[in-house]
């Protein structure tokens, strides 16, 4: 089996996902639809991995063995001999069947196909294909090096060979691979999302300030960081397209977002990656 890892999408969970493949001593393919975006996601690479360096965790010459691994590509056919390719595209629907259905073409019928998505169905990716039982999700966590969970979503036609398979690929990337049924947000956006929002409607009637929602939270429920301070880390522009999954995909109310969120993501304001959310950075 070829050990060629492909990875669609240099952004920050793309590049998380090339930089844990490399290290784990895969050979790499980066692709991005521009120079300028393969550019900054190596960036984002060797920045993470000079802070591993640093920190004596990692020598300098591992660290450029590591980079040395991923090479980088603007075309859609540079798959050719990878054994998996992970899409890790935008968080959107047509986008994402647009790739699978790219890939199907451009790769040999034996590849996996996985897809990094929070919350679109791995179900409806795996039917624009012609190896609907070879498509997967492998929903890795924010940032990919440090966290170990990958959330893995078997579709109603993803077989369980290709479960096997990318079961101990994921604890070969030194991940805890934990299965779930394809259903919107699966389990880690199903749970966490509605908190998020129930935290943002909470702000949106004054119920209390960003930093007590946060505070209370973090310091009464022991979470690592706030719900408010975490969706301007994920950013609010994907907060928002789960929910809608999960509005359009329950129909029920209670996953109605928030007007405040819809606000915000309107005007721009998407929390860290623009400088402003519900905090500014």
């Amino acid at each position: 089996m070829s050990e060629l890892f492909g990875v669609v999408g240099a952004g920050t969970m793309g590049a998380g996902i090339a930089q844990v493949a490399a290290r784990a001593g895969y050979d790499v393919v980066l692709r991005d639809v521009s120079e300028r975006f393969l550019e900054r996601g190596i960036g984002t690479i060797d920045r993470s991995l000079q802070r591993d360096v640093d920190k004596q965790r990692l020598s300098i010459e591992d660290k450029d063995a590591i980079v040395e691994r991923i090479r980088t590509t603007t075309e859609i056919d540079g798959f050719g001999d990878a054994f998996i390719v992970v899409e890790a595209a935008t968080e959107d629907l047509a986008v994402k069947t647009e790739v699978f259905g790219a890939l199907d073409r451009m790769t040999k019928p034996n590849v996996i196909l996985a897809s990094n998505t929070s919350s679109i169905s791995i179900t409806k990716l795996g039917a624009v294909t012609n190896r609907p039982d070879k498509v997967i999700g492998m929903h890795f966590m924010n940032p990919v090096p440090v966290m170990k969970l990958v959330e893995v979503i078997r579709g109603a036609a993803t077989s369980n060979e290709t479960y096997e398979t990318v079961r101990r690929l994921s604890e070969k990337l030194g991940k805890l691979p934990l299965e779930c049924h394809d259903s919107p947000g699966f389990i880690s956006n199903r749970v966490l999302m509605p908190m998020i929002n129930e935290a943002i409607f909470a702000l949106h009637e004054g119920v209390a300030t960003r930093e007590s929602i946060d505070g209370i939270m973090k310091t009464g429920m022991n979470h690592p960081m706030g719900p408010l301070a975490l969706a301007d880390f994920i950013g609010l522009d994907v907060c928002l397209a789960i929910m809608n999954v999960l509005h359009d995909g329950f129909g029920d109310s209670k996953y109605r977002p928030c007007p405040l969120l819809k606000r915000y993501v309107d005007a721009g304001w998407l929390g860290k990656k623009t400088g402003r959310g519900f905090y500014e950075y």
